[in-house]
């Protein structure tokens, strides 16, 4: 991000202390549409997944910098930890689709940021200067090397793991983690150990163990996740908490991407040990979002914050682990249902959805990025009823 003043996801701690929380064309097949009744059903088809996600980028990437857009009137670039989340739809669409159009778009994304911030200089305090910013970059960097293969991206993510969790003597910068206490800081200005350091940062390591087998990484996956589970999860409820200030009482304020990050977590940490307690974590971490998040029809919530449209495509990421490699198949028809839900009020005149899922974005008005990726980026995951 810019400034901390621009990134929306700002809470106030306790004593005072303030921290962040952390397209080719309109048309293809139409969606299967039933009519009956007084209700439009609509059901997605792979063509629409495409379709969508062509029209987001139609819309809100710069093809001549190679940067997302703020909104889609091109008012400025989108916040540079989100960037990191339009990295991962590129990913996903090929691996989709194999269509050519979006391996290429994966080197694009990643030349483009790499101009604008700083060759990926993780100790640019210019332009890196929140360690979730860092970390969910760096996460997609081991993404794209699994994806690709491509040797830069891996580089990329073993120097910024390293940095941030170790900080660098030379500058004065210690690092993330707190060897005294645990956990992860999620800044170095401001105290606070957020969720959205925390369990991105055993999903960077756990990424980042499955590429090197270096057990290093596993164990420090390990230890920030059982720091995490004893401070900001309810092991009752599967409530994340947002953040929490040394020995204060945790803020329990919930959102969906901290709920999926913990569900991603901990399906990875299920995945290399065997260990049910981990799936067992994911699950309840899963129907906290689904059950008590969700309203009573089954849509996702969405916040008023700006930058907070993007947490639902954070949620596509890493529920689909638990439906894959934990074998839950069941919350496939709850993620179409808002998949759906929103594909059916889209923009009749660019396609566009909104992060209300059951509203269309109001015609003239510019629509965020944030708030247009996230039905784009379940699309991408998730696979059609038919």
């Amino acid at each position: 991000m810019k400034s901390v003043s621009v990134k929306f996801r700002m809470l106030t701690f306790l004593l005072g202390v303030s921290v962040v929380s952390c397209g080719k064309s309109n048309s293809s097949t139409p969606p299967v549409v039933d009519t009956s009744g007084n209700n439009t059903v609509v059901s997605f088809t792979a063509n629409n997944a495409t379709s969508a996600y062509n029209d987001f980028n139609k819309y809100l990437y710069n093809s001549g910098a190679k940067l997302y857009y703020r909104a889609s009137d091109k008012s400025g670039i989108a916040a540079i930890w989100t960037q990191a989340i339009y990295f991962d739809m590129a990913m996903n669409a090929w691996r989709r689709t194999g269509d050519a159009q979006y391996k290429q778009l994966i080197e694009d994304i990643y030349q483009g940021n790499y101009q604008q911030y700083a060759g990926y200089d993780w100790t640019n305090q210019d332009k890196w200067f929140i360690w979730d910013d860092m970390m969910w970059w760096i996460i997609a960097l081991a993404r794209a090397y699994e994806t690709t293969g491509d040797q830069k991206y891996l580089d990329h993510a073993k120097a910024g793991f390293n940095f941030v969790w170790n900080g660098d003597a030379s500058l004065g910068r210690v690092g993330s983690y707190d060897p005294a206490t645990g956990g992860m800081e999620w800044a170095w200005k401001q105290r606070g150990k957020t969720a959205c350091i925390n369990y991105p940062t055993v999903i960077g390591a756990m990424t980042l163990y499955n590429i090197t087998k270096d057990e290093d990484y596993a164990t420090k996956a390990v230890g920030v996740y059982n720091w995490a589970r004893t401070n900001l999860f309810n092991n009752s409820t599967g409530a994340v908490a947002d953040n929490k200030v040394d020995n204060n009482p945790a803020d329990w304020t919930p959102h969906t991407y901290n709920q999926a990050s913990c569900i991603g977590a901990a399906v990875m940490l299920y995945k290399k040990t065997g260990d049910a307690a981990y799936l067992n974590d994911a699950v309840l971490a899963a129907d906290y979002t689904k059950n008590k998040m969700s309203d009573v029809n089954g849509i996702l919530p969405f916040e008023g914050g700006e930058e907070q449209g993007v947490y639902n495509a954070i949620l596509a990421q890493y529920i689909i682990r638990l439906i894959q490699d934990g074998n839950k198949p069941d919350y496939l028809p709850w993620l179409r249902k808002n998949i759906n839900t929103a594909y059916g009020k889209r923009s009749s005149a660019t396609g566009l959805m909104g992060k209300d899922y059951k509203t269309p974005p109001p015609a003239g008005t510019p629509v965020s990025a944030y708030d247009a990726c996230s039905i784009p980026a379940l699309m991408q995951v998730v696979p059609p009823e038919k």
